[in-house]
């Protein structure tokens, strides 16, 4: 569905990616793991051509993306929701304003129409009681939940997430987890997670890949990530003090 093909990007003549090559199957769950700088936050902005690459080709749907602008860039975008690290959330608008401003900004949908919509989606995340407040009087936990509603509120074939679990304490970390999956189990939809968190990748995920300097240095099942022999990821599931026994020893943690 997503393809890269040897794609380089460079900022400032120094490449972030350099001959990166991926590929995510129509309805999986792929999370992109890594060190900092790896590359990963860079690889979601081009799947929405917020980058274009150096060089190298990236396609959807088989579509080459690198040079699209205009209607069909737009056509793109409108296949993709977004949950931003920090839930980007409007402050001065409600939880119910934030989660129905993409459908009143780029639909002609009626206001009947957008207001079941978006109580469906509030009601998903369990957040239909605070509909009415306003992102300051919620907890980050549920401002995530929040932004992760506006971005399936317009039913997009694809799901970015950008560090959906990034400072939240381990309890509400692994609500979102299990919200992750749900929708994912209920929308269908092709996720791609970016996340420092292996207990998130490990248990939302069909498929890890991990990022090493530009590069996919390996893509996975999860079972079979905690058993690479390779050192780079040896070493970053060693740093989070993730055992190749995970499953054995935390079996609740195995989403079904």
């Amino acid at each position: 569905m997503i393809r890269f093909e040897n794609v380089v990007k460079e900022f400032s003549n120094r490449p972030v990616l350099n001959g990166f090559n991926l590929h995510v199957h129509k309805g999986e769950t792929i999370s992109l793991v890594g060190t900092s700088g790896a590359g990963k936050s860079v690889t979601l902005k081009h799947m929405v051509r917020l980058l274009t690459p150096t060089s190298g080709d990236i396609r959807i749907d088989g579509i080459r993306i690198n040079d699209l602008n205009g209607d069909e860039l737009d056509a793109l975008r409108s296949r993709f929701g977004y949950l931003f690290q920090s839930a980007a959330l409007l402050q001065w608008m409600s939880v119910f304003d934030n989660v129905a401003l993409p459908l009143r900004e780029n639909t002609k949908l009626p206001e009947r129409e957008i207001e079941q919509k978006v109580n469906h989606v509030l009601d998903q995340v369990g957040l239909l009681p605070s509909a009415d407040k306003l992102p300051a009087n919620i907890s980050g936990g549920m401002q995530k939940r929040a932004g992760l509603a506006r971005a399936v509120v317009i039913e997009p074939d694809i799901l970015l997430y950008d560090e959906p679990t990034s400072g939240l304490d381990p309890v509400t970390s692994r609500s979102i987890d299990e919200l992750i999956h749900q929708l994912q189990k209920d929308l269908g939809v092709t996720s791609v997670v970016v996340t420092h968190d292996m207990i998130s990748a490990l248990t939302i995920s069909d498929r890890i890949a991990m990022l090493h300097q530009g590069r996919v240095l390996e893509v996975s099942t999860p079972k079979e990530f905690l058993i690479s022999e390779n050192e780079i990821i040896r070493g970053f599931l060693d740093s989070q003090c993730i055992s190749p026994s995970f499953f054995d020893e935390f079996p609740e943690k195995v989403l079904s």
